[in-house]
């Protein structure tokens, strides 16, 4: 049973905080084909009710983990629309001081723990900060993201392995997206069910339905459950689709225009809206002013973006290391 149920009210969150994920992703595009942004940048578009379930069925102590594709988590998590656009802008009011860029948005109060632009890197980094809360007492868990290519490293499976051992209190969940880079998952494995991957550590692991925010709040319930009982961790293969290419650089060649507007046909936004509608929770007037909020919080964080300073020179010099006056640093 859930232990928290799916009310009115959590539909009505789900469309605002997936329409924030969203315009905001686009804009972001749109800024970088302008130029103001820069560096690497990978686009959310599609995947947003992945974390709209998953924050539906946690806490605010518990921790997010995710790779590169970090902006949405983010969001969800409570981070500042302004404090994010300004990292994308490089800019000192930045969520990282402007040093960390697309894939690095980090927040130490709101649990997000970082995007991580090593492949997989993040794995055993969840796994840790799952046994920190569990060496300190506390019944918090981890949520660790990854893509369906990062599932192929060899960490993942010593991260499995160890986090079953210690019976640690961490989700492990693939965002399967379907392709690794421009890489589809059919050319990369004779396995296509990647949850199975977990059935080697006798870890319960499933598959679950990425579009749809309903799946992967009860999904995420039962194993946040589970790991605050003391069972351990659990793998879910979230199987989900990206609207846009892997990065802005990704002309996105390798799939056929039907198959995209198959799955534009499964937008979480679009079936969100129509059970809204379908139960009464709201009506076009609700969606109209939801939509002017979120127009207003995006407009606002560019501007204050765009104005923000960039970091003085000297910051390269800052927060290297905890030590303040470390004696090895040379002008």
């Amino acid at each position: 049973m859930s232990s928290t149920p799916i009310t009115k009210e959590t539909y009505l969150e789900w469309y605002k905080s997936m329409l924030l994920m969203r315009k905001f992703e686009e804009k972001a595009g749109q800024l970088y084909g302008q130029q103001k942004i820069r560096g690497f940048c990978h686009l959310y578009i599609g995947q947003e009710a992945v974390m709209a379930g998953t924050i539906s069925a946690t806490r605010p102590d518990d921790s997010v983990i995710t790779s590169y594709r970090d902006h949405a988590h983010a969001l969800a998590k409570g981070m500042s629309a302004n404090e994010c656009m300004a990292e994308l802008f490089g800019k000192v009011t930045g969520c990282s001081k402007g040093k960390g860029g697309s894939m690095h948005f980090f927040s130490k109060e709101h649990k997000m723990m970082g995007g991580h632009g090593i492949v997989g890197g993040q794995i055993p980094l969840g796994a840790g900060i799952a046994f920190a809360e569990q060496y300190l007492g506390k019944d918090s868990v981890n949520v660790c993201f990854m893509g369906d290519g990062a599932v192929r490293q060899g960490a993942l499976n010593e991260a499995f392995n160890m986090a079953m051992l210690w019976k640690l209190p961490v989700i492990f969940v693939c965002e399967n997206n379907g392709y690794a880079m421009g890489t589809s998952v059919k050319r990369t494995t004779n396995m296509m069910d990647i949850y199975k991957m977990g059935h080697a550590f006798d870890m319960p692991s499933a598959p679950v339905d990425g579009m749809d925010p309903v799946a992967v709040h009860n999904a995420m319930d039962e194993a946040v459950q589970r790991a605050r009982a003391g069972e351990g961790p659990t793998f879910l293969e979230i199987r989900t689709y990206r609207y846009k290419g892997h990065s802005m650089s990704d002309p996105a060649k390798y799939r056929t225009k039907e198959e995209l507007e198959e799955y534009k046909g499964k937008d979480p936004l679009i079936t969100t809206k129509a059970a809204i509608m379908e139960n009464k929770y709201a009506d076009e007037a609700w969606f109209k002013e939801v939509e002017a909020e979120v127009k207003k919080v995006i407009d606002e964080a560019v501007k204050f973006a765009e104005e923000s300073p960039y970091p003085d020179p000297s910051a390269i010099y800052e927060d290297v290391y905890v030590q303040e006056d470390y004696p090895f640093i040379k002008e």
